[in-house]
């Protein structure tokens, strides 16, 4: 288990000593004039100036302010239009006063600040002096304690920042001047400590800390945020989880995925083997077998491993294959299938001649039934007598 860590940031220092500079009506005063900064931080410096009325009788405006800190050709190169400031430089004016503000500082920018105003008057400009002195200083990290036990590391870090001011004092986040009165600890923005020690420690890390990590420390002139920083915990990868797609059996001929994945910092590497055989079969988190056969089938594992240790899984993959006998009724019923389509218009044919025939015979039999039920009434009552003449002649035919 091990973790990569930086310590928080601490206050802006100024030296707020205001600078006159005057001649003929011609001055400007600097407050602050000696600032010491956190990189990554913003500082603000500012300057009030004064000019003449008018001369020879034509009134004084100011047509030109500007910020600078190299001059090329003899000329203030603005801080605007310096590459090196692109996107970090504002300007606020008002009249007499102009305050430049520098965001996201870096180390790169200390030097001397200087103001320069051009107004409409012939030789009419002016350059401040002395100018801001800025020093920009990068965060200071100190590990006070760190020991790995047996099942888990132990860790103190300590909130430390230099900021060292020209010509003045070493400046120590618990020895500010006025001192620190409370720092606050926080992770993803979510407070986790606050109290007079400028230190969070980590009793047992585990990879739930990884995270940014910053500190705010507060005086009675006001409170700063550190940059964030980042705790890195690394960890060997936890036993991985491997799948198969499709689940179950496959099917001799088509294709199956094997998946596998796990959780690791750093990131790990995937391998896939075969049990009994020595010759890897894939790199990576997903195997993919196509056109599969029987030789497929068998006990396949996934190796997960990064600097801090290694684990496997295995799975069991098995191959169907498809039998002569389900083959031979597949082409039986196919043949089938094909002999009767042909016959199906013949089929169709007899099934409506007899539907005729037996159509016109229920029509016949319904016409007889008509006849019997509407026969004329004297022909019923000559069959009837022939029916008793032929009776009577039977009676003395059998008495003879």
């Amino acid at each position: 288990m091990s973790f990569t860590a930086a310590a928080c940031g601490f206050v802006v220092f100024l030296l707020s000593v205001p600078v006159v500079q005057g001649l003929d009506g011609w001055a400007a005063t600097y407050t602050p004039t000696k600032i010491c900064a956190l990189k990554g931080s913003a500082v603000e410096m500012q300057c009030t100036y004064t000019y003449p009325y008018s001369e020879n009788g034509n009134v004084t405006t100011v047509e030109k302010t500007l910020w600078f800190t190299k001059v090329e050709d003899n000329e203030p190169v603005n801080l605007r239009s310096d590459s090196e400031y692109e996107g970090r430089v504002e300007y606020y004016s008002e009249q007499k006063y102009n305050r430049l503000r520098i965001s996201d500082l870096r180390e790169s920018d200390s030097a001397v600040y200087k103001f320069r105003f051009i107004t409409n008057q012939p030789g009419g400009k002016m350059t401040a002096s002395p100018g801001v002195s800025l020093t920009v200083t990068d965060l200071q990290v100190k590990v006070l304690r760190s020991s790995v036990l047996q099942f888990y590391t132990e860790a103190e870090l300590k909130c430390r920042s230099f900021c060292r001011l020209v010509g003045h004092l070493s400046f120590v986040c618990s020895d500010a001047d006025p001192p620190v009165d409370e720092y606050t600890w926080y992770k993803e923005n979510q407070a986790l400590l606050q109290g007079p020690e400028g230190s969070y420690n980590f009793t047992s890390i585990s990879s739930e800390d990884t995270g940014t990590y910053h500190c705010q420390s507060e005086n009675q002139h006001g409170w700063i945020n550190s940059p964030s920083v980042l705790l890195d915990v690394q960890y060997a990868p936890k036993v991985p989880s491997v799948s198969v797609s499709p689940s179950g059996e496959i099917v001799e001929g088509s294709s199956a995925t094997l998946t596998c994945s796990s959780d690791a910092n750093p990131a790990a590497t995937y391998t896939w083997y075969k049990k009994n055989e020595t010759s890897l079969k894939a790199l990576g988190q997903t195997f993919t077998i196509t056109n599969i056969t029987s030789e497929h089938s068998g006990e396949y594992y996934c190796e997960v491993q990064n600097r801090r240790g290694r684990h496997n899984s295995t799975l069991q993959l098995t191959v169907v294959t498809v039998g002569a006998g389900r083959v031979m009724n597949m082409n039986v019923l196919l043949v089938t299938l094909l002999l009767l389509i042909p016959l199906t218009p013949c089929v169709l044919y007899l099934w409506l001649r007899r539907k005729k025939t037996v159509n016109g015979t229920a029509e016949k039999s319904d016409a007889v039934q008509t006849v019997q039920s509407d026969s004329d009434p004297v022909f019923e009552i000559v069959t009837a007598a022939q029916t008793e003449a032929t009776e009577e002649q039977k009676e003395q035919e059998d008495q003879v």
